[in-house]
């Protein structure tokens, strides 16, 4: 079972998602999700300074096992990719929480459905 940090929000779709900074909020997947998609080989991601709306897929995680679209969790705009993961996808599989984020959003304030990490706790447990 992989830990779930304290201090992020979750989505059900297993995004995780950063308190905003100046208004900016960074986004990845969940350790549960990398584990489950196993060896991540491929992952698409928006450009920046695209328009996202909470809720709505806007990139792609590619497995061995299989291929799941990423959800933003907010709606705004993509102002930082992480071209680090789209080198070496593998590193989201290694640290999920940390130098495999994926993007960050300047975030309007409409956000989807977020959980806490008790409830998201909860959601894996009960998966």
């Amino acid at each position: 079972m992989s830990t779930v940090p304290e201090t992020l929000s979750y989505t059900e779709e297993h995004e995780w998602i950063t308190e905003p900074a100046d208004g900016v909020v960074t986004i990845g997947i969940t350790g549960y999700a990398a584990d489950a998609l196993g060896d991540i080989v491929y992952v698409s991601l928006p450009q920046e300074g695209a328009a996202v709306e909470a809720g709505e897929p806007c990139g792609e995680a590619e497995s061995t096992k299989s291929v799941s679209d990423i959800y933003a969790p907010v709606t705004g705009e993509v102002v930082a990719v992480n071209g680090s993961v789209e080198e070496d996808p593998g590193i989201v599989n290694a640290d999920p929480y940390g130098e495999g984020w994926l993007f960050k959003i300047r975030t309007n304030g409409d956000s989807g459905d977020l959980l806490d990490a008790p409830a998201y706790s909860k959601l894996i447990e009960e998966a």
